[in-house]
C-alpha cells in the first residue's frame, strides 16, 4: 500500500462542500494524525506532493497547512530532508501574539537598525543558565536609532545547535522571532517576559550615549518552545527620553 493510500484508509477527508476553508479542515486532519499517533515524534510526514494526490487538493492548500502546524510548533522543516514531527502535545489554553510594533515612535520618525555585532560568544553565567545549555551561543547586539541618535539597545542570545543556520543568514533587518519561528530547530511556544527600571553601564551606557548610572528602561524576554526548551534570551535596554515599550496581544486561533 502507497504512502497516500496508508493516509487515506487512516484519516478523514476535505470536505468541498463545507464552508469552512479546504486548509483549515487538512490542518485539522493532520493534526489529528499527530494526536491519534498514526505520526509520531521525529517521524518525517508524507511529502507535499503525496498530500496533495491523497486529499485531491493544492499542494498551496498544504503548504498552508503545513506552515499552521509548522507555526504551532508540532512540525518543522528541514531544507533536503522533509517535514519532521517535532512535538506531539496539544496546544492548550489562550493563545497569545505580542506585536512589537515600531509605530511607537511615531510614523513620521525615522527609525534605523544597526547592527554592532554578531557571533559566537561566551555569555554570562546567569544568561547560560536561562538557556540551559553549556554548548556554543550566537550572539547579536543593535540599537536602534532616531534622526541618527541612540533610542534602544537589543541584545539576542540563542543556542547555536538550535538554530545552525544563522551564521551563513543575512539576519541584520530581520525580526528575530520571524527568523526563529522559520529557522530554528524549536518553534517559540511561550514567552516569558520580564520589564525593570536599571542603570546603564559600560558598553550599553556607552551605545546609548548616556552617562553610566542613568536609568533605563530594560525588557527581558525568554523564548521557550512546546517542550519547555529554551529556544532565546533577549535583553533590550532603552533611554526613557527617546523610547517607550508598547505590546499589543491579539488572540489568536
Amino acid at each position: 500500500m502507497s504512502i497516500s493510500e496508508t493516509l487515506l484508509s487512516q484519516s478523514k477527508t476535505v470536505d468541498r462542500f463545507n464552508q469552512e476553508k479546504l486548509y483549515i479542515q487538512l490542518t485539522r486532519i493532520l493534526l489529528e494524525q499527530i494526536h491519534s499517533g498514526t505520526w509520531k515524534l521525529n517521524d518525517r510526514i508524507p511529502s507535499e506532493d503525496d498530500l496533495s494526490r491523497t486529499y485531491s487538493i493544492s499542494k498551496i492548500t498544504v503548504r498552508q497547512a503545513i506552515n499552521n502546524l509548522t507555526s504551532d510548533g508540532y512540525l518543522m522543516k528541514i531544507q533536503g530532508k522533509g517535514t519532521f514531527v517535532t512535538s506531539v502535545l496539544p496546544v492548550v489554553g489562550v493563545a497569545m501574539r505580542t506585536i512589537f510594533t515600531e509605530e511607537m515612535f511615531g510614523k513620521e520618525v525615522k527609525a534605523e537598525k544597526e547592527l554592532l555585532f554578531k557571533g559566537i560568544k561566551e555569555p554570562d553565567p546567569d544568561i547560560r543558565s536561562y538557556l540551559k545549555t553549556d554548548g556554543d551561543i550566537y550572539y547579536m547586539l543593535s540599537r536602534r536609532l532616531l534622526y541618527g541618535n541612540p533610542a534602544y539597545v537589543d541584545e539576542s542570545f540563542i543556542p547555536y545547535s538550535i538554530t545552525p543556520e544563522i551564521g551563513s543568514l543575512d539576519i541584520a533587518d530581520a525580526s528575530l522571532y520571524f527568523f526563529l519561528q522559520e529557522k530554528a530547530m524549536k518553534k517559540i511556544f511561550k514567552v516569558i517576559q520580564t520589564v525593570e527600571v536599571s542603570q546603564a553601564t559600560g558598553d550599553s551606557a556607552q551605545h546609548l550615549d548616556l552617562e553610566e548610572g542613568v536609568s533605563v528602561l530594560v525588557v527581558h524576554r525568554l523564548l521557550l518552545s512546546s517542550d519547555s526548551t529554551p529556544v532565546a534570551y533577549t535583553k533590550l535596554q532603552g533611554r526613557s527620553d527617546r523610547y517607550k515599550f508598547q505590546s499589543e496581544f491579539e488572540r489568536v486561533r
